[in-house]
């Protein structure tokens, strides 16, 4: 269907509107540019980056970091304590001077207003704001507007960076897009130091609202996630007051994003102890960060292995960070110095939660079980207890009990894995079996496994080769004769 001639002629004059804005801002760019005498043609270009029309704003703000870096690179902005625009007619000043003091209230007029555009609801204009933005941090290091005290002093645009992040911190506004945006310019070095400097906690003195405060928090973590290189201070300031998803987002990369770069990890520990205690997925989380300071930074924690006993529940074969869990678990227990009731207690609990595991669990818990009972050769007691029909009328073993010291796993055997032997997975069904023969003393890898999920299991279920199965029998030839000929020759007879 053609387009109305209405609607063609609407088209055709927002069009034009358009062409005609851009033409009269970038006129009004030329003239500023060209001569002094034109200077007040920037107060029409500041009010362009008011209007309600989203592209006059977008062509006011590029026309604005046009105008200003230039002017800053002439060096026509004034340098120092700005006077007043009061002082400007009433003092003894030169016009060259005036002039100076104008343009830098201009240009303190406009940074406000690419502020505010910061909020605008339009991403594209916030993000042109804030290039902008960056771009004058950028003139104002190369040519400072305050006085250096000495030399080769390079004065950093402080005051313009914090208001950039007080912005970005916004307790109304939702700038998490405009802050991964942001991230790109923590890449360099001095950026993110002072960005670091300006960051402010709600209790070392900055105001935030009771219901805002996760959201706050929310985005100073995400500016701090940028960094490759922490400080520790804005982290344990921050870290105890963190949303639940970002309380995970943290301790995902906790452990090889931020402790190596701190001067002191161990002050994570009252963190991570506290994450640890918290149960679920938090904790398997926390257990990157603690095994770095038990390895590392000699972490004594009593009560360690009793915590990951009880981590061991059916919902761990079900989270996000299964593989994860397991790898860390697999490191923890590979030492053979741990006390034989510790791993069997470890054995017991896994095999008994086997029983209601999924496949692609089960091919992990099986062969961690054994490698478990190979690095400790006096659990094999499990498998092997030659007195069991005799003795066992019931399984001694406590499995609500949390102390692994206590829950009798040594007096117990593994009749779930002979259970798991029928199984309806034939590689369940197989993997179960293995422990019917003696076992290796080689590890069985299990990395490979940690990411093993259903699609991945059913592919490979799919793509194993099928024998062919006869389906009916071909006639005997020769001496001799298929049972169909011969009720032939017998029904013939008759």
């Amino acid at each position: 269907m053609a387009p109305s001639r209405e609607n063609s002629v609407k088209q055709s004059e927002t069009e034009s509107c358009k062409t005609s804005s851009k033409k009269a801002i970038n006129s009004k760019t030329e003239l500023i540019l060209q001569s002094r005498k034109h200077a007040n043609e920037i107060f029409d270009v500041l009010e362009f980056l008011q209007s309600d029309k989203q592209k006059e704003v977008l062509f006011a703000i590029a026309a604005c970091q046009k105008i200003f870096c230039a002017l800053l690179e002439r060096g026509d902005l004034y340098v120092g304590q700005l006077p007043k625009e009061e002082e400007i007619v009433e003092g003894d000043r030169d016009a060259d001077e005036k002039y100076h003091i104008f343009v830098r209230h201009r240009y303190n007029d406009c940074v406000e207003l690419l502020l505010e555009n910061t909020s605008h609801e339009v991403f594209q204009v916030k993000e042109a704001a804030l290039c902008t933005l960056m771009k004058f941090a950028a003139a104002e290091g190369k040519h400072p507007l305050q006085k250096q005290e000495w030399s080769e002093h390079f004065n950093f645009p402080i005051e313009l960076i914090l208001a950039v992040v007080r912005c970005l911190l916004s307790e109304t506004e939702d700038m998490a897009l405009l802050i991964s945006r942001f991230q790109e310019f923590l890449e360099m070095d001095d950026v993110r130091y002072y960005v670091m400097s300006t960051v402010e906690l709600p209790y070392v003195g900055v105001s935030v609202k009771a219901g805002s405060l996760g959201t706050y928090l929310g985005y100073i973590v995400q500016c701090l996630l940028g960094f490759e290189a922490a400080c520790s201070l804005p982290w344990l300031y921050s870290l105890f007051q963190l949303p639940g998803g970002m309380y995970k987002k943290v301790l995902v990369i906790l452990h090889d994003t931020i402790m190596p770069h701190m001067s002191d990890p161990t002050l994570m520990i009252d963190f991570l102890t506290a994450a640890y205690d918290v149960g679920g997925a938090v904790s398997l989380l926390a257990l990157n960060g603690l095994f770095v300071l038990i390895h590392k930074h000699n972490l004594d924690y009593p009560d360690f292995y009793k915590k990951l006993y009880n981590l061991l529940d059916p919902s761990v074969f079900h989270v996000k960070y299964k593989a994860r869990f397991f790898h860390l678990a697999n490191i923890f227990l590979s030492s053979s110095h741990l006390p034989v009731y510790l791993v069997a207690a470890f054995v017991k609990r896994l095999s008994r939660l086997a029983l209601t595991a999924p496949p692609t669990a089960l091919l992990i818990v099986l062969p961690f079980v054994y490698n478990l009972i190979r690095r400790h050769p006096s659990c094999r007691v499990l498998i092997h207890r030659p007195s069991a029909a005799d003795e066992l009328c019931s399984d001694p073993y406590l499995m609500d009990e949390e102390d692994p010291t206590k829950c009798h796993a040594l007096e117990s055997s593994l009749w779930e894995l002979q259970t798991l032997q029928k199984h309806y997975n034939p590689d369940v069904s197989k993997a179960a079996k293995a422990i019917n023969e003696p076992l290796s003393r080689q590890e069985q890898d299990i990395s490979e496994l940690l990411e093993l999920n259903n699609f991945e299991l059913m592919e490979r279920d799919l793509k194993s080769q099928v024998q062919s199965v006869p389906l009916e029998f071909d006639p005997a030839s020769g001496l001799l004769q298929s049972t169909r000929e011969v009720l032939g020759v017998h029904f013939s007879l008759e």
